[in-house]
């Protein structure tokens, strides 16, 4: 039996910097966003697909919104066990924010770029 341990947030960093671009994208169950294989790495490894939920959740609101339908920009912000997921329609223009009561996510904080649809890393856009 192999003993298997939880990745370092730098082994997290690490993983996730390998992925530069993406040529599967994987359709999210509410069917509203794809993501991409960095997005689907990251949510395996620290088993946060609530994220994804969490973002596909807010898409049919946003939409209203005509600069939010191509391009998104998402961050969680983690402090002492709990986040604040925000979405900005550019960087610095928030437009919504949620907040984690309870999160055991290992990053301080990440951001995550929603464009056309398809949700990634910042390095695979």
């Amino acid at each position: 039996m192999t003993n298997t341990t939880a990745k370092t947030a730098e082994e997290l960093i690490a993983d996730l910097e390998q992925f530069t671009g993406s040529e599967v994208v994987h359709r999210h169950w509410l069917g509203i966003l794809r993501y991409t294989e960095g997005v689907k790495h990251l949510a395996d490894s620290v088993q946060c697909y609530w994220l994804l939920d969490a973002i596909g959740s807010y898409q049919y609101q946003l939409q209203s919104n005509p600069r939010l339908r191509e391009f998104q920009v998402w961050r969680l912000v983690v402090e002492n066990e709990s986040g604040i997921l925000i979405c900005e329609e550019d960087t610095d223009k928030e437009v919504l924010r949620q907040e984690i009561d309870y999160t055991n996510f290992p990053l301080p904080e990440i951001s995550l770029y929603l464009a056309q649809k398809v949700l990634m890393l910042p390095s695979e856009y």
